[in-house]
């Protein structure tokens, strides 16, 4: 009658993942040690959720990461470009909030390529 999980028995790891992630995690350093840090930031933005995103549009401290991360947010993280704008309304940072919230506001499915 086991159909859930037990909450007081450890949690087993593969050694295969722990592995993997400490080899991204060194990499990951590695990076940051020798290359250029707005490039590696850059390159995990990609990657990132949508909580690290919004953070790095909100904080990051290249304007280059923080344009990026803008461009990245989808329709749920408006509030957050708002927020953009707000902070710095005078800033190439705000300009380029105010333009994806635009573009986040029109429709760009295939009836907005359409009628638009």
């Amino acid at each position: 009658m086991g159909c859930c999980d037990d909450p007081t028995e450890p949690v087993k790891i593969n050694r295969t993942d722990v592995a993997r992630v400490q080899e991204l995690h060194g990499n990951l350093v590695r990076d940051l040690f020798t290359d250029d840090p707005e490039k590696v930031i850059l390159k995990q933005l990609n990657g990132a959720n949508t909580y690290l995103t919004e953070l790095a549009a909100l904080n990051a401290h290249y304007d280059s990461v923080r344009e990026q991360a803008i461009k990245l947010l989808e329709k749920e993280s408006l509030a957050i470009l708002q927020q953009i704008v707000d902070k710095q309304p005078e800033s190439k940072i705000a300009e380029c909030a105010l333009q994806r919230i635009e573009y986040l506001n029109t429709d760009h499915g295939i009836f907005g390529k359409i009628f638009n």
